[in-house]
């Protein structure tokens, strides 16, 4: 398991870039995941706007005017962050990640270069300037301006995006609550941003994207349909950067031998030990099962924290099984999307469905913390995996007969 690119790059390949240090395996996965979502929901919005479904909206702007200075200021302190921080990190990675060091201590440390800070500081304020001058105009003037469908994806995104975090945080703090606890009691940057859940992030990132889709006359239904697909290919890159990483996210110990049937496929599709993954876990949390070390001193690269370890027995790979499960719900559809176009909300229902129906049943062997609901034991991803899935199953309906009535 590799934390971050540099080890994944001196493992696989033997290029030593301290500089990848910087750039961890979940987070470039996560996206490397927005990347291709943006790119594919422009296209179906685009395809969607031909058909109709989607109008072109007019607004107005002012062009030619002087550079404001909240501007020039705004870019002068993304300079100075870039230059004084990032730079300083990349430039001087050999030295500062010595041995096993991870970038996170630094990244939010004061450490820097003050010097490259006010040279980014000039740099960025002085192309921003230059950009706006060049379009300044004698007199700025009101001109109209048509915004397309595809054009509002980055606003989508960002939407998604901030809506998904907030969420995904949110949802993990309910459900360990003592992680919480313990922040309130030691307050860090590191422990804010660690630990999310999916679910939280599909849920308040979903009522964020409609709140975007209403304040710009966006049919939802179409927009939910355009992103179904795309979120399901996204959801399964994520889980990439999981399986990669080693974060924790597996299944429960399986000590059972390969069945026949999977003979075709590697051994770790059925059982794999997850060797150095990122949480130094030596056996699933909730198991507490004592793991093994490899000797450091064995292996051609540096150690870092939870170098050595691996899980004993050898665990589910549950997010190469959500993976494969997202890439094939994505394929299906993507080929749907144009046939069942006539329902808005269709498209959107079968990913409810899809999505509930394969967490809830990925739950029953990963590791997660049970609660009691009803008198049933269950995690909350079940819990709201069950209620996804009616969800869509009453979406599908109600699509459905709603097309009827408006024949």
């Amino acid at each position: 398991m590799y934390p971050n690119l540099y080890f994944a790059f001196l493992d696989l390949l033997g290029w030593d870039l301290p500089a990848l240090k910087l750039i961890n395996s979940f987070g470039f996965f996560v996206a490397l995941a927005f990347l291709v979502a943006h790119a594919l929901l422009r296209r179906e919005l685009k395809r969607q706007a031909d058909l109709g479904h989607f109008q072109a909206q007019t607004t107005t702007a002012v062009v030619g005017q002087a550079p404001h200075p909240l501007d020039l200021g705004l870019q002068a302190v993304m300079g100075f962050v870039l230059g004084w921080k990032v730079l300083y990190l990349v430039f001087n990675a050999g030295e500062i990640f010595q041995g096993g060091g991870l970038p996170q201590a630094h990244l939010f440390s004061t450490e820097g270069n003050v010097v490259w800070g006010v040279l980014g500081a000039v740099g960025m304020t002085a192309w921003r300037y230059w950009e706006v001058q060049r379009e300044r105009l004698p007199e700025p003037k009101i001109v109209e301006q048509i915004i397309r469908p595809e054009d509002l994806v980055g606003g989508i995104t960002a939407a998604a995006a901030v809506g998904g975090i907030v969420g995904a945080k949110l949802f993990h703090l309910l459900e360990y609550p003592d992680e919480f606890i313990a922040f309130l009691k030691q307050p860090s940057l590191n422990a804010f941003l660690g630990g999310l859940t999916i679910y939280g992030g599909l849920i308040v990132g979903g009522l964020t994207v409609y709140v975007f889709a209403r304040r710009n006359n966006m049919n939802f239904l179409r927009l939910a349909d355009a992103t179904a697909p795309v979120l399901l290919l996204g959801y399964g890159i994520g889980r990439m950067g999981c399986q990669i990483s080693g974060d924790g996210d597996w299944g429960i110990p399986n000590p059972f031998p390969k069945p026949g049937w999977l003979s075709w496929a590697p051994d770790w599709v059925w059982a794999y030990a997850y060797p150095n993954n990122v949480n130094a876990v030596y056996g699933p949390r909730a198991a507490g099962y004592t793991g093994k070390l490899i000797d450091p001193a064995s292996q051609p690269w540096p150690a870092f924290e939870g170098y050595g370890t691996y899980l004993d027995p050898a665990v589910f790979p549950t997010p190469i099984y959500e993976t494969t499960a997202a890439v094939l719900g994505f394929a299906f559809l993507w080929g749907m999307r144009k046939r069942w176009t006539a329902v808005p909300g269709k498209i959107f229902a079968a990913y409810l469905m899809f999505n509930g129906f394969e967490r809830f049943w990925v739950e029953k062997i990963r590791v997660n913390t049970t609660f009691e609901f009803l008198g049933m034991t269950m995690t909350q991803a079940e819990l709201i995996s069950v209620c996804t899935f009616l969800s869509g199953i009453a979406l599908w309906v109600w699509a459905t007969r709603r097309r009827s009535e408006t024949r």
